[in-house]
């Protein structure tokens, strides 16, 4: 058996060859037995064992196992103790999500801090037919149904083609003992459930139940690849992307053949889930919004246009940054560079030249308010600045993440990046320009 391990691993992991590895190592059969393969291997590996404290004296009797089989071959362990349920009911976790969250993220850590080049986990072929249960039950996308991914980032499970089975003669043959976890054999949990109550009557029906569900998801998967080829394809029809805020066209969304289930491959990267009330925006006035823990939707005319929450300032919050005429470049709110010159270039969107002796310190750089009159270069008269937005066909987020900069009367110098007041522009006869850049 261990020929076959071996033989599998050397086939489709050629790249973990001299790399740093992190097992991670729960005690139970399938991580020691890819402790024990990777071993044997000579692969220059790491444990991680995470107790979250979840089974009294059994937890640190799994860790006791797991430091003591360290000890034994030699290999670096790390080892963490977390107050599992109460993460779980501070953020309104499941105590199994919960548990996966703390793993996850602290196996990340020792990656960043120690250098490992790959997490691997000991997911195998019944733990993928478990998951694709559970996600039939409780509905999915085609995403759900395509199987535990064998590479996910430095994420490596080598053990997913090989059933329990086969893992458990291995652990036979190679004389390998581990610790059984009690809670495994019960029904509490929806996995066990499905493990000993449902998949025993499906490989009744199908002996060889576990090869027809991986030839099953290599189709799935294929289809899932033509999926995203199609919404790639659509994606740069149907978007415009603008540093961190995506603009969606509705009229070229509503002529798909299915908007709703369109938005939902094109949004399902942003963490949105209420896909109806994303899917009703489409026809809703402009200014109505759809939030994810991440992101925000917001309808506005022509456009459905997502932008990250921490990327949002509401407008009617006064805030403001004083420039002191000593400071020759900022970086908050925004980056700015002040030169004196006495020539000019090319005035352009992120470059402007003005009258120095005109300006009145300190500068000060906020957000537009109501009553904002703006001078335009190039007009005669003024502008409401409001008219300006709108004549420019500025949509609600680029009105609330646009900077103005101001004189220390409140007269507007330049709507950065877009407009300059001309109240300020440099005479022909002026001498003393400064330049004023955005970086």
């Amino acid at each position: 058996m261990i020929q076959k391990f071996t033989k599998h691993i050397n086939s489709n992991f050629p790249f973990l060859k001299g790399k740093k590895i992190l097992i991670a190592i729960s005690g139970g059969l399938d991580s020691v037995v890819s402790t024990h393969l990777f071993s044997e291997l000579k692969y220059p590996i790491s444990l991680a064992h995470c107790n979250f404290q979840l089974r009294g004296a059994a937890s640190d009797l799994d860790e006791e196992f797991v430091y003591n089989l360290s000890q034994k071959t030699s290999n670096q362990i790390f080892i963490k103790k977390f107050k599992t349920e109460e993460y779980a009911k501070k953020h309104q976790l499941s105590t199994q999500i919960a548990a996966r969250e703390l793993r996850y993220n602290w196996f990340q850590e020792l990656v960043e801090k120690h250098n490992f080049d790959y997490i691997l986990t000991a997911h195998h072929a019944d733990d993928n037919l478990e998951t694709f249960l559970i996600n039939l039950t409780r509905g999915s996308g085609l995403e759900g149904f395509t199987g535990i991914p064998a590479i996910n980032g430095n994420i490596i499970r080598p053990l997913l083609p090989f059933s329990r089975a086969e893992i458990l003669t291995y652990a036979q043959e190679n004389d390998i003992h581990w610790r059984e976890d009690a809670s495994n054999a019960s029904t509490k949990y929806i996995r066990n459930k499905i493990r000993h109550q449902v998949v025993p009557i499906l490989k009744e029906i199908n002996p060889s139940l576990l090869s027809s569900f991986g030839k099953t998801l290599k189709n799935l998967q294929e289809s899932q690849q033509i999926l995203e080829d199609r919404i790639d394809d659509i994606s740069s029809e149907v978007i415009e992307k603008k540093e961190a805020i995506a603009k969606i066209n509705i009229a070229k969304i509503q002529q798909l053949s299915n908007p709703k289930a369109y938005l939902y491959q094109l949004l399902k990267a942003y963490n949105f889930t209420e896909w109806n009330d994303v899917y009703h925006l489409l026809s809703a006035q402009s200014g109505k919004q759809v939030f994810s823990k991440t992101h925000r939707l917001l309808k506005d005319r022509d456009f459905l246009i997502v932008s990250k929450k921490t990327d949002v300032t509401l407008s009617a919050v006064e805030r403001s940054f004083d420039i002191n005429e000593d400071e020759l470049e900022i970086t908050n709110p925004i980056h700015l560079n002040f030169e004196e010159v006495t020539k000019k270039s090319t005035e352009n969107n992120q470059t402007i030249y003005v009258d120095k002796d005109l300006l009145k310190y300190p500068l000060t750089i906020r957000k537009w308010k109501i009553g904002d009159y703006l001078y335009p270069t190039g007009m005669q008269g003024k502008k409401k600045l409001s008219k300006f937005f709108k004549d420019e066909k500025f949509s609600l987020i680029e009105k609330e993440t646009t900077w103005l900069l101001c004189s220390a009367k409140n007269e507007l110098i330049w709507v950065i990046n877009y407009r300059q007041d001309r109240r300020f522009s440099s005479k022909l006869s002026t001498k003393n320009y400064l330049k004023i850049t955005t970086l």
